[in-house]
């Protein structure tokens, strides 16, 4: 069975390039648009979601505050892993992103080259 990867981005390029390379890759993302929604992707039990092997969060996402997502999730189930991507000039939000629990964040640019080799570690 395939996991399923969260992917919290409101970038609709990010959204896409996501979308392909993991249909590409036989890997399942979903994209829950709000803290709530990951929340419950994180409790409902669906088996292929215990736990999620990863979840990607745009550091720069209008609908929702990243920090704040982060902390929540970590209380939820802390062996989740969180990958956070930025733009690379705002070294006080990737300082402040380590901070608030997230395990690796990289730069928007590193993102995109390496999106394949990050969610073939996703597959089962």
């Amino acid at each position: 069975m395939t996991r399923t990867v969260i992917a919290v981005v409101d970038d609709m390029f990010f959204a896409s390039k996501i979308r392909a390379t993991a249909e590409a890759l036989g890997v399942n993302v979903s994209f829950p648009r709000s803290k709530e929604a990951v929340i419950e992707k994180l409790t409902q039990g669906e088996p292929s979601l215990i736990p999620p092997p990863l979840i990607l969060i745009d550091l720069h996402n209008q609908k929702l505050d990243a920090l704040e997502l982060a902390k929540a999730i970590k209380i939820q189930e802390s062996t989740v892993t969180l990958l956070g991507f930025f733009s690379h000039v705002e070294v006080e939000l990737h300082r402040n992103a380590l901070a608030a629990g997230f395990d690796r964040v990289i730069p928007r640019s590193v993102f995109a080259r390496d999106l394949a080799e990050i969610l073939k570690d996703c597959r089962l």
